[in-house]
């Protein structure tokens, strides 16, 4: 089996595979002073929780945006019998990345556009709704095009929380209307909304350039609070990272 890791700065999302494809997955909170045995630890008690033996995992991939953790994590994956393979400038994708310089892209950038050409088709757009909110743009010929990058949906609201002293953070559902009829409705009104009027006017601007047959695939932990507000997704999948890393981890020799 294969174990699959997305680590973002907010959240980690863990999945393993077999033959027949994902069978468990996991979300954890990214904490950046966790230990190499922390992770042990922790992968350890998940594997424990669904009974899963850990001689069963062959092989490890991994993506990360928080340097220090990654170091972490990839000694903790020593304790896995197998090649441990992490996203980065020099792996195989099978895309051409058509930016200034590849080097600087997010890995999670990749591997989300990797796994949308692979499941839903060229051209494409994946917004991915994290600590910040990434648009990925693959173009007709199925190559990386670059994107745009938001202040995610949380960022937002602790900005405004921060910036001002009568507010206080609110729970990230929809208020009754958009107009709202007190502070903490007029907060989610303009946090909600707000965010999903962002989505679609990046991604329509993106669908002017590419063509009217281009599909919207969202992603990340927040999706399912914004993309019901947006006009713009066209599918929503949880697991589109977790899809990719296992792509890159057969086109590398896994």
């Amino acid at each position: 089996m294969l174990l699959a890791i997305d680590m973002g700065n907010t959240q980690t999302v863990v999945g393993l595979f077999d033959d027949q494809g994902l069978v468990h997955h996991w979300r954890f909170a990214t904490e950046q002073s966790r230990t190499a045995d922390d992770y042990r630890l922790l992968l350890r008690g998940l594997f424990d929780l669904d009974e899963i033996d850990v001689d069963s995992i062959t092989g490890v991939v991994l993506s990360s945006v928080v340097p220090h953790a990654t170091e972490a994590l990839r000694d903790a994956s020593e304790m896995i019998e197998g090649d441990v393979l992490i996203v980065g400038p020099g792996i195989k994708t099978g895309m051409p990345i058509l930016i200034d310089n590849p080097k600087e892209v997010g890995a999670d950038r990749i591997v989300n556009a990797v796994a949308v050409r692979h499941v839903y088709g060229a051209p494409a757009v994946v917004v991915d709704f994290g600590t910040s909110t990434n648009f990925d743009v693959v173009g007709r010929d199925g190559e990386y095009l670059g994107g745009a990058i938001a202040p995610g949906l949380e960022v937002s609201m602790d900005a405004l929380v921060s910036a001002t002293a009568a507010l206080r953070r609110v729970s990230l559902e929809a208020p009754r209307g958009p107009v709202g009829k007190g502070t903490v409705e007029a907060m989610q009104s303009g946090l909600l909304y707000g965010h999903a009027g962002l989505v679609d006017g990046i991604v329509g601007r993106i669908v002017d350039e590419l063509g009217p047959d281009t599909t919207t695939v969202a992603t990340g932990g927040l999706a399912p609070v914004i993309v019901p507000h947006c006009s713009t997704v066209d599918h929503m999948d949880e697991f589109l990272t977790l899809t990719g890393l296992r792509l890159l981890w057969e086109r590398n020799g896994g």
